[in-house]
């Protein structure tokens, strides 16, 4: 499939509080489900399998939405006995507003208000950058610019999780938001995240514009999805 550049999912506009927090729960349970969450906490457990457990894990979520998956992230740390700190960017207020109370027990949790292609982070300010079902959001100069600054920021590896762009994929979000009774917002703006997501050969050429000197691509094709790790 031809990538829907340009296209505009309802979720990146202006709308009312009560949609946007229905919109971000159906994708939250969708990333629960089928394997989002799953593919990206695993490669980070990998990842920070090489940091020393007596120093602090510092992870920055970008595009981290309403702190679904750096509540996770604290919960598997806290679990494993190893002390994390999860920095969650996000541009939209009204969805920073959302993740207070998420994250309100969660002292190891940090939000910061940014932009995926303006980070407000130095070089080496984290040791794992992740980011999921963002980078589809953003355009091409737009992409290159976030992963370089991820990759700057990041001094062990970027973790980019997204949506694989097949048929199959496409098949799956339009049953899946329709199955399990999504928003009509999610109904729209699933399907096309997926048309607008990058394949593997474009983040290939994005990630080398944007500096990578290494890029680990796996697809999951039984769970609609790519991740990519950068460094």
């Amino acid at each position: 499939m031809r990538r829907a550049e340009g296209a505009l999912e309802v979720l990146d506009g202006d709308i009312g509080a009560a949609d946007l927090a229905a919109t971000l729960g159906d994708v939250d349970r969708l990333n629960t489900w089928f394997g989002g969450y799953a593919l990206s906490l695993r490669e980070i457990r990998r990842l920070a399998a090489g940091v020393a457990r007596e120093r602090t894990l510092r992870v920055v979520d970008v595009g981290g939405g309403a702190a679904a998956f750096a509540v996770r992230l604290a919960e598997w740390a806290r679990r494993s006995g190893r002390a994390i700190r999860v920095v969650v960017v996000e541009r939209d207020g009204a969805v920073l507003a959302l993740a207070r109370p998420v994250a309100a027990g969660y002292p190891e949790v940090f939000l910061v208000q940014g932009d995926a292609a303006a980070l407000p982070l130095r070089a080496g300010a984290a040791d794992i950058v992740t980011t999921g079902l963002t980078l589809h959001h953003l355009e091409p100069e737009q992409a290159v610019q976030g992963l370089r600054q991820m990759t700057a920021a990041a001094a062990i590896a970027v973790v980019v999780n997204d949506l694989l762009r097949r048929r199959l994929s496409l098949g799956l979000v339009w049953l899946a938001t329709r199955l399990f009774c999504c928003h009509p917002i999610s109904r729209h703006d699933g399907p096309l995240s997926v048309r607008r997501s990058y394949s593997s050969d474009e983040l290939r050429v994005l990630a080398a514009r944007a500096g990578a000197h290494r890029l680990t691509i796996h697809e999951y094709p039984a769970l609609g999805r790519m991740l990519a790790v950068l460094s």
